[in-house]
């Protein structure tokens, strides 16, 4: 039987399905459910040190669906970051490990362009006892005033800073979570890396508009007549969300090798997550496809990905990680691979393949097929 169990940075979790950070881990009792319901790692909702300037709107969420079976298939948020005090997060982390020691729990933090706001809110987690980091450099529409989320992400010189003040101070791994809100994803993801953070976490919500209402001719989702730009992600992300896998993946491959990634952006079944891991992915995040069915949608999920390992004999994850990355090329490449493949397909069926087809009339021509030089 498939081992889905993995060790990534260090962290020991029992099957690579983590719960992204949003609202499904914003508490201590939703973070209990899902690790009572199987979860391999939780991702709390992003903390700062003062979590009174954050303050959320409703509705904040809308929706896209197709014409017709109206299945939700894209997903916009103008949510900010938590907004409970951060003291009530160190007493819940607390907690949350002394009820499950052995499972992982990693703090999504995010602060202003300052070394101390970094290292206090670093130093207070781990002494709550957190099991490792993702720092939130990604978040599209929160905070921009305060040069927080993608507007600290989007500059890798910022972003190099910043990760060296969060390395200087942490004692357990650190993801750094990257923006699709740049024209190369490696550029971000190579200044945090080259900082010190053990891995990346990729990708978060993408900017967006996610359509405006024509009876009213507001755009959604609409707060007293007006809105803000977004966040999309739901299933119609993954296309983008595996394309910057990859591109990641690569990276790390040829700069960084041993490095790790948590992939996300639009998973909602087990071979979605294979399609990550496949294209190098050590864990993979599932955030808004658990606030559409709830947390128990892992255990298809598990089923799902243990079938697939059967299916092709795999017996843990590291048999197929990255397997798919050495199938991507050039265009040029493919052009030339098309062209050879086809000459060679002619070629075989110009050929002689019995003594019974040598035609007196073509005798030479067809010598000339069969030889070299």
């Amino acid at each position: 039987m498939a081992d889905l169990s993995t060790t990534v940075d260090g962290l020991k979790l029992p099957n690579p399905f983590v719960i992204g950070s949003g609202p499904p881990g914003t508490n201590a009792n939703v973070i209990g459910k899902a690790f009572d319901e199987g979860w391999g790692a939780v991702i709390c909702k992003t903390v700062s040190l003062d979590a009174s300037k954050v303050i959320n709107v409703q509705p904040r969420y809308a929706r896209l669906r197709t014409a017709d079976s109206k299945e939700i298939i894209g997903w916009e948020n103008i949510e900010l970051i938590s907004d409970r005090p951060f003291e009530t997060w160190i007493d819940e982390f607390k907690q949350i490990k002394d009820k499950y020691p052995d499972r992982v729990l990693i703090a999504s933090i995010m602060e202003e362009y300052r070394e101390e706001a970094w290292s206090e809110i670093i130093d207070r987690c781990q002494q709550a006892g957190v099991d490792a980091f993702e720092c939130n450099f990604s978040c599209p529409h929160g905070l921009p005033e305060r040069r927080m989320g993608s507007a600290m992400g989007e500059n890798p010189e910022i972003l190099s800073e910043v990760c060296s003040w969060v390395m200087k101070a942490a004692k357990v791994p650190v993801w750094a979570k990257m923006t699709p809100n740049v024209t190369h994803i490696e550029d971000p993801s190579r200044a945090a890396l080259a900082a010190g953070c053990q891995g990346i976490s990729a990708i978060n919500t993408i900017r967006s508009v996610i359509g405006v209402n024509l009876g009213t001719l507001r755009p959604e989702p609409t707060v007293e007549g007006y809105t803000t730009m977004g966040g999309y992600s739901c299933k119609a992300v993954l296309p983008v969300a595996l394309r910057m896998c990859m591109e990641v993946a690569k990276l790390i491959k040829d700069e960084f090798p041993g490095r790790s990634i948590s992939g996300i952006g639009g998973v909602e079944s087990g071979n979605d997550a294979v399609q990550f891991i496949l294209l190098g992915a050590n864990t993979v995040q599932v955030c808004t496809y658990v606030m559409k069915v709830g947390y128990r949608c892992v255990h298809q999920m598990l089923e799902e990905m243990s079938a697939f390992m059967d299916q092709h004999g795999f017996n843990s994850l590291d048999d197929f990680r990255g397997h798919s990355l050495q199938y991507f090329t050039t265009h040029h490449d493919l052009v030339e691979r098309q062209a050879a493949a086809r000459a060679a397909a002619k070629a075989e069926s110009q050929a002689i393949r019995a003594d019974a087809e040598w035609r007196g009339d073509d005798f030479v021509k067809q010598t000339d097929e069969l030889s070299r030089g």
